[in-house]
């Protein structure tokens, strides 16, 4: 078989529905709207509408809200759709595998991966940040070279961030129903704190920080600001915020009746965090005046102590906390899903992608909890954060190309779905314009970092999995 033939045979389906049969469903609508809500709704609601409004576009950041939002509901429409058809661990590169082919199908997992690890280090670390701002006032610090990563301001290793990724590999570890109850009941502390900001924020808003509500455009050191430049900057920013939602179809081999509990968890979780993201948003920049949010990594915090509200900011920075930890339980789930899948088809070493004697992926588990590990505790990596959103949207391109290829196999070979992505064949073509249009807004280093994350998957792909592909045993 030549080269090019051997990168493009497909999977067949039915042979993951067995191999994923063996994981237990447990996982409800209830479970994923919290699991969605979760991840999406983390540090990013409450520090990223601020930033972008002092970067970019002043109080119409809820405008950059909206527009990325709108993108990402378009994708959410395609990953229903698969999801509900295609209902196996791993989510995009499982589903790639089926429509596109094997090299095409770890491209596009090998993408979502970064966005699963970095986002771990990201959101470990930014936990670890916020939980020692908190306990500071009290007296209680840690030494420098436990608080920083290797070479950041004396820093060996962040223990904080260590710690809240092995917490939450051992709640994962428990089983998918146990985590989600934890997650549950942590999602809806995280949601009434978020609506208790909005409430007490309400009685501190000024008509006067809402003006102009659009800026004057101008170029400053930052990028764009102002004018709908400046609201593009915003989206290509605050993109990050609405990727949680891809976390739920990776636990898609754990859901109760898929075909109804995907779609409602994908869209449903979206719908929500867009709501908390722009009330949130509106709120903030009515508080103060934008400016004042310029290198605030507490904005929310900041907002509150400013006018006259410091013990609600004490509260919502406790709960921020709380916010981050259901982030890293979702990001946890979703890439050990992802990395069992990797294995399971023999990308990489097949032990990755064996289940224990409770039917539950503890190898794969425990390998990207040490590797995000590694990134938060050791490696300076504030550089990297825009990769979660380059390596996502190439999943998202992907995934909504991917719709035209499943269309004509639905009822065949693969089930027909309960749900189906609307207006067909207009709605895919524009998710896949959108995400491309967000990945083209990214600043070069974001694009730069993927392209040699790329390339190490390109020889991950040549060198081991080609030849240990679970495809040559047929």
């Amino acid at each position: 078989m030549s080269l090019w033939k051997t990168m493009n045979r497909k999977e067949d389906p039915g042979r993951y529905q067995k191999k994923d049969g063996h994981l237990v469903r447990t996982l409800k609508v209830r479970d994923f709207l919290a699991l969605g809500v979760g991840t999406i709704v983390s540090t990013s609601i409450f520090t990223l509408p601020g930033e972008v409004a002092a970067l970019h576009t002043g109080p119409a950041v809820a405008i950059s809200c909206v527009v990325a939002s709108l993108v990402a509901g378009l994708v959410a429409f395609a990953y229903a759709e698969m999801a509900a058809a295609m209902p196996f661990a791993g989510s995009v590169y499982s589903w790639i595998n089926v429509i596109f082919g094997e090299f095409w199908g770890w491209i596009s997992g090998w993408a979502l991966l970064a966005e699963y690890l970095i986002g771990m280090a990201f959101i470990s670390s930014g936990l670890s940040a916020n939980l020692r701002a908190l306990i500071a006032p009290f007296g209680l610090r840690l030494p420098a070279w436990l608080s920083n990563p290797l070479g950041v301001n004396g820093g060996l290793l962040d223990l904080v961030a260590l710690i809240a990724i092995v917490i939450a590999a051992v709640l994962v570890s428990f089983g998918v129903s146990k985590a989600s109850r934890v997650e549950n009941i942590l999602v809806v502390v995280k949601v009434l704190a978020i609506l208790l900001f909005v409430v007490v924020g309400l009685t501190a808003v000024k008509r006067a920080n809402f003006t102009p509500f659009i800026p004057s455009y101008r170029f400053t050191s930052h990028g764009p600001f102002g004018g709908w430049q400046g609201i593009y900057a915003g989206v290509s920013m605050i993109y990050i915020s609405f990727l949680g939602f891809d976390t739920i179809a990776s636990n898609s081999a754990e859901a109760v009746n898929p075909q109804k509990t995907m779609p409602r968890g994908i869209i449903g979780s979206l719908l929500i965090a867009v709501v908390l993201f722009v009330a949130v948003s509106l709120v903030l920049v009515g508080m103060v005046p934008y400016q004042q949010y310029l290198n605030s990594a507490e904005p929310v915090g900041y907002a509150l102590r400013q006018t006259g509200h410091g013990t609600i900011a004490l509260v919502v920075q406790a709960v921020a906390i709380l916010g981050m930890f259901t982030a890293l339980i979702g990001l946890c789930l979703a890439s050990s899903r992802l990395v069992y899948s990797f294995g399971r088809d023999g990308m990489v070493p097949r032990t990755l992608g064996k289940l224990n004697q409770v039917h539950r992926p503890a190898n794969s588990l425990w390998t990207v909890a040490i590797i995000a590990i590694v990134i938060s505790a050791f490696i300076p990596f504030s550089f990297l954060t825009q990769l979660v959103s380059a390596g996502t949207l190439i999943a998202f391109m992907f995934v909504s190309m991917g719709i035209y290829r499943l269309r004509p196999r639905e009822g065949r070979d693969i089930a027909d779905p309960a749900f189906k992505m609307p207006f067909y064949p207009l709605l895919p073509a524009l998710a896949f314009l959108g995400s491309f249009a967000v990945f083209w807004g990214l600043d070069s280093q974001a694009k730069k970092y993927m392209g040699i994350w790329t390339i190490i998957g390109l020889l991950i792909y040549y060198l081991y999995g080609i030849q240990h592909s679970a495809l040559n045993d047929q």
